[in-house]
């Protein structure tokens, strides 16, 4: 028997359902991030309750985010980040990367990204967090929710592809548009003002990736905006 909060031992690992072991990967990715903040916070001889109060948390949250027991937003990584004095990346860059060079990001687990023109319950999920200072690419599942929201251009380095999963949207790019439906994919530089012109049918559901040339620009955070 395991006691509440402990993970599974190595032994019952192989007894483990799906839906049990999605849980376990998620806990252990939450930890991962845990222990290197954790270890950067006593490097620095800091205390638990002064990096709190820096990033603008409780002093329990961020306990359970060091101990694995809950899993961050990403909002909260760059404020745990800022207290601590170093880059977001280097509290993400170790999340889900094993020795094989893959990286999981269980279903509904991928970091919540809020950009401007996702005031009303529009969302952006990572999906993947890379290694290293610079980005290659940034795959994200977006969800538009809102018919009356009103969207601003967006600009951005790299080419976007976009692939509609559900839903339906007319997504404006330079002087056209196009009338998006599930299973349709558009393709589009970044630097070509783009963004989303009329919501059909709600919700939508759409993959975005966006592919970054060598000498991409981007912000401090390594943050572009979107869709």
């Amino acid at each position: 028997m395991h006691k509440a909060g402990q993970r599974p031992s190595r032994k019952s690992a192989k007894s483990l359902t799906p839906a049990t072991a999605t849980a376990t990967r998620a806990f252990a990715s939450a930890g991962e991030l845990g222990r290197v903040a954790r270890r950067i916070r006593e490097g620095q001889g800091l205390t638990l309750a002064e990096v709190a109060t820096r990033a603008g948390i409780s002093g329990a949250m961020l306990s359970r985010l060091e101990t694995g027991r809950t899993s961050p937003s990403l909002e909260t990584i760059v404020s745990l980040a800022g207290a601590l004095g170093i880059r977001p990346s280097h509290l993400l860059q170790e999340i889900g990367i094993e020795d094989e060079g893959a990286q999981l990001v269980p279903a509904g687990l991928g970091l919540e990204v809020v950009r401007r023109g996702t005031k009303r319950g529009h969302t952006y999920h990572l999906l993947a967090a890379q290694r290293g200072p610079h980005k290659v690419f940034e795959p994200f599942l977006v969800t538009l929710t809102d018919k009356s929201e009103m969207f601003p251009g967006f600009e951005h380095p790299g080419t976007e592809f976009i692939h509609v999963l559900s839903g339906e949207i007319v997504y404006r790019l330079g002087q056209r548009s196009y009338h998006l439906r599930p299973g349709d994919s558009l393709t589009f530089r970044g630097r070509v003002a783009h963004g989303p012109e009329t919501l059909v049918k709600v919700p939508i559901r759409m993959l975005s990736i966006i592919i970054y040339g060598e000498t991409a620009g981007r912000d401090d955070l390594g943050h572009t905006e979107r869709v």
